[in-house]
C-alpha cells in the first residue's frame, strides 16, 4: 500500500508531462497554422484540447466559457491529432492509459475518456499497457529531449525533473 501511495503520484507526474509536451507542440502547430491568431488564444486552445482530451475542463467559468465557444475548432484539432502528432501517439497512449489506472485505483471512472481517444484514432490499441517503470523512463526522455525535465531523478521526493 506505501508502494501505491508513493506511485500513484508519480506516475500522475508523468500523465502531465506528456501532457506539457503535447501543449508545447500544439501551441507551436497552431501559431503557424493560424498566424494572425494572439498568442493568448493559442494558449488557451490549446489547454482545452488538452483538458478535452484527458476529460480534465476547467473549473474556471472563463475556461468554459472560453471551450464551449471554441468546441468546433476543438473537436477539429482533437481529430487531426492522429495525423498531425503522429510521433506522439505513443507517448498519449500510454499516457492516457495511465491516468486510467491511477483513476480507477482512486475510484474514478474514466473510461469514457480512453473511449472517446481511441474513437478519435489517437489510442494504438494493440500497443500494450505500460509498466510504471516503462512509462516513467519513456516521460523521463521525451522531457529531457523536450526541455521540460533535467536528466536526473531526485530520488529523495521520487519527482521527475
Amino acid at each position: 500500500m506505501e508502494y501505491e501511495n508513493q506511485l500513484l503520484p508519480i506516475l500522475r507526474e508523468g500523465v502531465d508531462v506528456v501532457k506539457m509536451i503535447l501543449f508545447k507542440r500544439l501551441r507551436e502547430h497552431l501559431s503557424k497554422k493560424c498566424p494572425g491568431c494572439e498568442h493568448a488564444y493559442i494558449n488557451k486552445l490549446s489547454g482545452a484540447i488538452i483538458n478535452d482530451l484527458f476529460g480534465g475542463p476547467s473549473p474556471d467559468r472563463v475556461f468554459v466559457e472560453f471551450a464551449e465557444e471554441n468546441k468546433s475548432r476543438i473537436d477539429e484539432e482533437l481529430r487531426n491529432i492522429p495525423t498531425e502528432f503522429e510521433k506522439l501517439r505513443i507517448p498519449l497512449t500510454d499516457a492516457l492509459r495511465v491516468q486510467f489506472l491511477c483513476d480507477h485505483q482512486e475510484g474514478i471512472d474514466s473510461s469514457a475518456v480512453l473511449r472517446r481517444a481511441n474513437e478519435l484514432g489517437i489510442l494504438i490499441s494493440d500497443r500494450e499497457v505500460p509498466l510504471p517503470a516503462k512509462f516513467v523512463s519513456l516521460v523521463r526522455k521525451l522531457g529531457s529531449a523536450n526541455e521540460l525535465l533535467r536528466e536526473a531523478r531526485d530520488d529523495a521526493t521520487g519527482s521527475l525533473h
